[in-house]
């Protein structure tokens, strides 16, 4: 397949799962919101910072290495977005700890999984292709469903122990795994950088 076919699906994806990564914040945010989920919250801000990291690798895909890798290097900082609003969440709960209800932050999550598996799927052919742009956006689906296969477990072990700390826990989990993602793309980007100044 030549460059610019392979840029043209790769465009096409990028704007399918920035939609779904859009769509999906919004019925995230509102159930999390209306059952006091720190989890949902979590994943419902990640799920718009993935939209926002798409909607940029749209824009940037024609630009010269040199600019992209400077567009990773802005991505791994907006990586960081999620965790701060998390901990801000997570501390909120810590409190005035109360359980979110457990059967509805299950199948919130179930739906999150299936998003971003969907996701994934879609971004894993171009995960090499333009640098630390596909980078990003591959690493951020896949580190999503992690996050969502515990926030599914997080629902189970609350209905098992009618505790808050299940939901509270995987919030600041999801917290870490998306620093560590900022690290990646920021390691990625630096190093497109040095080449491309080479």
């Amino acid at each position: 397949m030549d460059t610019s076919t392979r840029d043209q699906d790769l465009r096409r994806v990028v704007r399918l799962v920035a939609l779904l990564n859009l769509a999906y914040f919004g019925i995230e945010f509102v159930v999390a919101r209306a059952i006091g989920s720190v989890s949902l919250f979590a994943d419902s801000v990640d799920f718009l910072e993935d939209a926002s990291v798409n909607f940029l690798i749209l824009v940037a895909l024609g630009w010269s290495a040199r600019r992209r890798a400077k567009v990773g290097m802005l991505l791994a900082g907006i990586l960081l977005i999620p965790g701060l609003a998390t901990l801000w969440t997570a501390w909120e709960k810590f409190m005035a700890p109360s359980p979110p209800e457990a059967l509805t932050l299950s199948l919130t999550g179930l739906g999150a999984l299936a998003i971003n598996l969907t996701c994934a799927m879609m971004l894993t052919r171009f995960r090499r292709h333009s640098g630390s742009l596909t980078k990003a956006a591959f690493l951020s689906a896949r580190n999503d469903a992690l996050a969502n296969i515990a926030i599914i477990a997080a629902g189970l072990l609350t209905a098992y122990t009618l505790s808050a700390w299940p939901d509270l826990i995987v919030g600041l989990a999801i917290a870490a795994m998306n620093a560590d993602a900022a690290r990646e793309v920021w390691e990625a980007a630096r190093e497109e950088h040095k080449t491309a100044e080479a």
